[in-house]
């Protein structure tokens, strides 16, 4: 699967999910504009695989719509920045879960309105990959806020799709179960915890980084042309028990 000549636009690419997007992206040919929060992950990720860079803080919506801005014109969009607090229902803050829902949520919602209408007025086609997770469709204790945020950005990537569809602009998801990334090492350091949720994995190991990836590579790629307005699972088979 050949992205060769596509611009691809990668938010979170600092880290996990989207650093491991973006240098599969740039290997199968696109030419990569990096987002993240971290200057000092971009520069590292500029030296490894000449992408173009901006460093923003998604929570900040003006912000966020300025560096979006900057980065056009762009093909694709891969949403993949996200943040996560542990806090479980009694102890949850206003000001997390306002946080959350900022980063997870209404930043995709701003990139995308930003991308795509930039793509109809261009009259180009084009697609977009929301990375949404597994925690969207189960309740997992002590993640409130990020449970709530990842199901309203599955909610966003059907109505994105129904919308855009007519435009010639594809919209999917892909929700992994538990990706070994630096964040999700945070949330699942504790064997305690992590125990219960790989026994529910028939395959029995958490997933990869790069085999997101992947998944997110077929998505924008012209073999999905007719895959539009799914939330894929990328988890093991947790699903199938």
């Amino acid at each position: 699967m050949s992205l060769e000549g596509r611009r691809v636009l990668v938010t979170g690419a600092g880290k996990g999910i989207g650093r491991a997007t973006a240098r599969l992206l740039a290997e199968r040919g696109s030419s990569v504009v990096a987002l993240s929060r971290s200057a000092s992950d971009l520069t590292a990720l500029e030296r490894e695989i000449g992408c173009t860079t901006l460093a923003v803080d998604l929570a900040d919506a003006e912000a966020t719509r300025a560096a979006v801005e900057r980065a056009l014109p762009v093909d694709h969009l891969v949403n993949c920045a996200g943040t996560v607090a542990l806090e479980s229902v009694l102890e949850s803050r206003v000001e997390t879960f306002d946080a959350t829902m900022a980063v997870n949520a209404r930043a995709p919602l701003v990139a995308t309105q930003i991308v795509a209408r930039d793509l109809i007025r261009r009259g180009r086609k084009g697609a977009i990959v929301n990375v949404s997770s597994l925690a969207s469709a189960i309740g997992v204790a002590e993640h409130a806020a990020y449970c709530a945020s990842k199901a309203a950005l599955d909610a966003l990537t059907r109505v994105m799709a129904l919308e855009l569809g007519p435009h010639g602009i594809r919209v999917n998801a892909v929700n992994p179960v538990v990706t070994l990334t630096p964040m999700a090492e945070k949330a699942w350091s504790d064997p305690a915890k992590s125990g219960p949720m790989l026994a529910r994995i028939p395959l029995g190991r958490f997933v990869r980084p790069d085999e997101v990836a992947e998944a997110i590579l077929y998505l924008l790629s012209d073999r999905a042309a007719m895959i539009h307005g799914i939330c894929l699972p990328v988890d093991g088979g947790f699903r199938a028990i």
